[in-house]
């Protein structure tokens, strides 16, 4: 039904996505927050129980993600707010992403091979600062030609303007690319809408398997 090249760029969320909570699926999200695990990790850590931990980082946390904080503020209030040195927390915070996220290489070897075949490829991630400096490090990065990461850009999903502003730079690596001809994954249903409503393609990302049976639909092979 679908020719493969109507697929041109595709674009990939990172967390659920490209790197998965250890024990293979996503972690609760607790108020908004990226992984429950992580969060109990870091009040055990500090000592400090779990609503104290939230507490302590909420208004800055969020801040972040929206990239209306810098990194260096949003890391000065957290440790205040847990007395605690920022070289500590920093330290701790960092460890406790590698400790419950590890990297999706089934689906980065994936990523290799469609870049082969010439699909421009691209991350639309939520991050805040840390997370992004823990996950999303120069080399995690090297694949993804299109890079649009929420604390960098002020703006996170499901917003529709950071949808709008991923065509923007996709637009800018070639004028003529079209909406329908990019494919956006992400592992939330409503991630995905604003997708959709900018007339892009869409999966829902469950695991590997489904998600290159899905490919197969849209007309990519991998």
């Amino acid at each position: 039904m679908k020719k493969r090249d109507e697929i041109k760029v595709i674009v990939f969320d990172s967390n659920g996505v490209l790197f998965l909570a250890r024990g293979g699926t996503y972690s609760k999200a607790v108020r908004g927050h990226h992984s429950i695990g992580i969060h109990e990790y870091m009040a055990n850590k500090l000592k400090v129980d779990l609503d104290q931990w939230f507490d302590a980082i909420d208004t800055a946390y969020v801040k972040s993600i929206e990239g209306k904080i810098k990194r260096d503020k949003v890391v000065e209030i957290i440790s205040k707010n847990l007395k605690v040195s920022q070289r500590k927390f920093v330290s701790i915070m960092k460890k406790a992403y590698n400790i419950h996220f590890k990297k999706n290489k089934e689906l980065y070897k994936i990523i290799k091979k469609l870049k082969k075949q010439n699909y421009m490829i691209g991350i639309l991630s939520d991050q805040w600062h840390l997370s992004k400096e823990a996950i999303l490090s120069k080399r995690n990065m090297k694949p993804f030609e299109i890079q649009v990461v929420s604390c960098d850009v002020g703006l996170r999903k499901p917003d529709i303007e950071i949808y709008k502003l991923l065509m923007k730079r996709i637009k800018k690596k070639d004028k003529d690319m079209k909406n329908k001809e990019v494919l956006f994954i992400d592992n939330q249903e409503w991630n995905l809408k604003p997708a959709r409503k900018l007339r892009m393609k869409t999966i829902l990302f469950k695991d590997n398997k489904q998600f290159v049976k899905d490919l197969k639909k849209l007309g990519v092979s991998v």
